[in-house]
Order: structure tokens, then sequence, then C-alpha cells
């Protein structure tokens, strides 16, 4: 290897330390009493289970009250699948920093 694959590696351990600290933002957040309140209580479960309810709500048959409880339904899914795949990507940057620091290791050792 030489320096220019050096440098590369060391462009992939930022990179990837970005998301890494993004992810470390996120575990902040959710531990934080307020977002628990408000995101992950409010609006993920009793939000949810309002708008399910509403869904048979006689008064909200037509088809406009039913396309928007189903698009905000959509909404709640989306926003917790956003959450989730940034977990996942921070835990797989987070691998990525371990392999590409041990690399970058190895190379210095060989003297590159």
């Amino acid at each position: 290897m030489n320096t220019l694959e050096l440098q590369k590696i060391e462009q992939s351990i930022k990179q990837s330390q970005k998301v890494v600290d993004l992810g470390e933002s996120l575990e902040r957040l959710v531990n934080n009493r307020d977002f628990k309140k408000v995101i992950l209580e409010g609006y993920f479960e009793q939000e949810a289970i309002r708008l399910v309810h509403l869904k048979s709500d006689d008064n909200m048959q037509t088809y406009e009250s039913q396309e928007a409880i189903e698009k905000q339904m959509i909404g709640i899914g989306s926003f917790s699948a956003y959450l989730n795949a940034l977990r996942i990507r921070a835990q797989m940057a987070a691998n990525a920093v371990v392999a590409d620091e041990q690399t970058r290791n190895e190379l210095l050792e060989e003297g590159v």
C-alpha cells in the first residue's frame, strides 16, 4: 500500500466518524426525558393509538379523512424508520472506523 491508500483510509475514518457522532447525538436524544415524553411516548405511542382509533370513528369515514389519517400514520412509521436506520448506519460506521484504524496502523507499521 502507498501514501494515497493511507490518505483514503484517513478520509474514510473521518467520514465514518461523522456518522458515529450523529448516532451518538441520537442516543443522547433518545435518553433525554423530554424526547422520551414528546416523541417516543407522545408521538410514536399515543398519537399512533389515537390515529388507529380515529380510523374507525364514524365521523372520519370520508375518503379524505381516511387518507389524511393514513398519511399521518405513514409519517410516524417513516420517522421511526429514519431513527432506526440512523442507529444502524452509526453502528456500521463505528465498525468501519475500527477496521480502518487497524488497517491504518498496519500500514504505518509497514512504513508507508
